[in-house]
């Protein structure tokens, strides 16, 4: 007997079938093994990685401070580098200027931006003679720098300076806007270990430019801790920004700046350096922001300059602020031990993974009576940690399964979130110069770690049907998952997730531009294989939910993701982004094969339609299918 099927599911059915024959490549297996919770040392990073970015899937671009790197390039040391993932070998970069605590972020176009730097120095980062480059280091004046990298895979590309700005900028923030350009925020003139009136910077300015600097309020009136301001582009289309104890929404269409409450218990900017990330953006929580800033120092801003920074311990404070819905922060569960330069990655099952710092002292280096070594902070934090945002109040935090790293990584240590799931981390290099060797506490350090996520050697979802490119609304796309997808089992496509993150530029504990938004999606799934489609819309209709540019696309299964592949977000252009109205998603629906019983999981909430195997094959007939042989 033949059963009517609604045309959602009857839909559904007749696009997985076409899929299988016509969707593009799936993302495969990772490329290495690895021992889920474990550290492992993978490589050399040819420079030190105090500012670190994915810029294609098998390529991550390092960038040091000018120093005696052993690796030369044009008759000068080397202080940036492209390493490849896969090979886990470098190479050395000529990137001109001084990069030295420079700000970083990605174009809509694709293109990566590096602005501001320090001065030309020579040997122990003292200031040279030749600003426009000479011996020893050949590094010109980068305070004005604006760098530009397309990155690519067969190892010719290269960086290229652009017009300078007009205005010196040591420490600024960068924040990817709405139309793909890129807003510049804060920093100073000459560098130093806080800020001060004679040199601050407290002003905005615009990639390409729009013109003059704007003076900011919130930047002009916290120093001395107001540089790497801790900013983030908001769903209202405004800028969120932190520094010292002080909150605003800025407007920037307006020039306007709305206070919001004081930060608690810490200083969370540079450097304190809070671990700083803007929660995941789901369909749950209707995309609206929240941000959360854990560890710092509790230092007010006349102490940063008479007391001994190293002996200041870390806190374990956690607060958390949805500012498009409330200026008030609220406390969340503390780290379980103080920690100052904690790096935040998200992680594409929803977890915030929590690398690198210290537990007494902060960001920072010099030579003086106090310092270990030139370090200005002690007692490294090995152990990570993971943060479950969904978890209740007190089991937050965890390091259930997770191994401690045997590598320092103090002031100048980064890390990324790389497309299979792993997490790279390398950098930390509290001196002046290029300094290791025995009784060096805390030397230049070159080894590349990856961390490996307790998914990690999961057999991984390999979707058909992803695209390349998605739209600010617009048509839904269809994805279809095998049965080896779904771990054999249908109910695996109740807990199934499309998510795009961006990686971000990664420095001073920030990762500039980082961001997790998951995908609207229902699904259409068939008990008799344990197969699925995933209806999946397109972003929702604004652009300041996820600014254009290039992230990675990953599918989501019980917790584990698949490989990601790269996806262009909006047009690939610089420009006002195309918005269009959104398309419904059929309702979630399981088609079963003569089975009168469900499964009482999520049944109640779900349609089922149920058909013979003699209406199935009529159906496909036709088409090219998989399961074929059921008939």
């Amino acid at each position: 007997m033949l059963f009517s099927l609604t045309p959602a599911p009857l839909f559904a059915l007749l696009s997985l079938a076409i899929s299988y024959a016509q969707a593009a490549p799936a993302p495969s297996q990772p490329a290495q093994s690895g021992s889920p919770g474990q550290f492992v040392i993978v490589g050399n990073s040819i420079v030190s990685a105090q500012q670190m970015f994915l810029g294609t899937l098998n390529k991550v671009y390092i960038i040091d401070k000018v120093e005696n790197n052993p690796s030369q390039i044009n008759g000068h040391p080397a202080w940036a580098a492209e390493y490849d993932i896969n090979g886990n070998t470098g190479r050395p970069m000529d990137i001109v200027t001084n990069t030295f605590c420079a700000g970083g972020n990605v174009l809509g176009n694709g293109t990566w931006l590096n602005v501001g730097g320090n001065s030309g120095v020579t040997y122990g980062g003292l200031t040279a003679t030749n600003q426009n480059g000479g011996a020893p280091y050949d590094d010109a004046d980068g305070g004005q720098s604006v760098r530009l990298l397309n990155p690519c895979d067969d190892g010719t590309c290269n960086w290229t300076l652009d017009t300078q700005l007009t205005t010196r900028r040591w420490y600024p923030t960068l924040e990817t806007m709405p139309d793909g350009t890129i807003m510049i925020l804060g920093g100073c003139l000459n560098g130093g270990y806080v800020n001060d009136a004679s040199q601050t910077n407290p002003t905005y300015e615009f990639f390409p430019s729009t013109g003059p600097p704007i003076n900011s309020p919130i930047l002009e009136n916290t120093l001395p801790t107001n540089l790497y301001p801790l900013t983030w582009l908001l769903p209202s289309d405004r800028i969120f920004i932190q520094s010292n104890w002080e909150t605003v929404i800025l407007d920037y269409h307006a020039n306007k700046e709305t206070q919001l409450d004081k930060i608690p218990d810490a200083v969370r900017t540079y450097p304190a350096s809070a671990g700083t990330a803007m929660l995941p953006l789901t369909p749950n929580n209707n995309w609206t922001a929240t941000i959360m800033f854990c560890g710092g120092t509790n230092l007010q801003s006349d102490q940063w300059t008479v007391v001994q920074i190293v002996g200041v311990p870390a806190e374990t404070s956690c607060v958390q602020i949805t500012p498009d819905v409330s200026g008030s922060y609220t406390e969340v569960d503390p780290l379980p031990q103080g920690r100052s330069m904690a790096s935040f990655i998200l992680l594409p099952n929803g977890l915030i993974f929590c690398v690198n710092g210290a537990n007494m002292g902060t960001a920072g280096y010099g030579n003086n009576t106090w310092a270990i070594g030139q370090s200005f902070a002690d007692q490294p934090v090995l152990t990570p940690l993971l943060f479950n945002p969904e978890a209740p109040a007190g089991q937050q935090w965890s390091s259930n399964g997770l191994s401690a790293s045997t590598i320092p990584r103090m002031y100048h240590s980064s890390a990324t979130l790389l497309p299979d799931g792993s997490v790279l981390v390398s950098g930390s290099n509290p001196n002046a110069d290029y300094n290791v060797g025995a009784g060096v506490t805390y030397q230049t350090e070159y080894r590349v770690e990856r961390f490996y996520p307790s998914y990690y050697n999961n057999r991984r979802p390999q979707p058909q049907g992803l695209p390349s490119q998605l739209s600010y609304g617009g048509p839904s796309f269809d994805v279809s998952l095998s049965a080896d997808d779904l771990f054999g089992n249908i109910e695996s496509v109740y807990n199934t997730t499309v998510i795009i993150i961006r990686t971000g530029f990664s420095t001073h504990s920030m990762n500039m531009g980082q961001r997790f938004v998951q995908l609207n999606s229902t699904y259409t799934g068939y008990s008799f294989n344990n197969t699925a489609v995933l209806h999946v819309s397109q972003l929702p209709p604004n652009a300041a939910i996820l600014a254009p540019g290039p992230a990675l696309l990953f599918v989501v299964v019980n917790g584990t993701p698949s490989v990601g592949v790269p996806v262009m977000i909006g047009s690939g252009q610089l420009g006002t982004q195309s918005i269009q109205a959104v398309a419904g998603l059929p309702g979630s629906t399981i088609i079963e094969v003569n089975n009168p019983t469900t499964s009482g999981k999520k049944s109640d909430a779900l349609q089922r339609t149920r058909i013979d195997i003699l209406s199935l094959c009529l159906i496909l007939m036709g088409t090219l299918v998989t399961f074929s042989s059921l008939c």
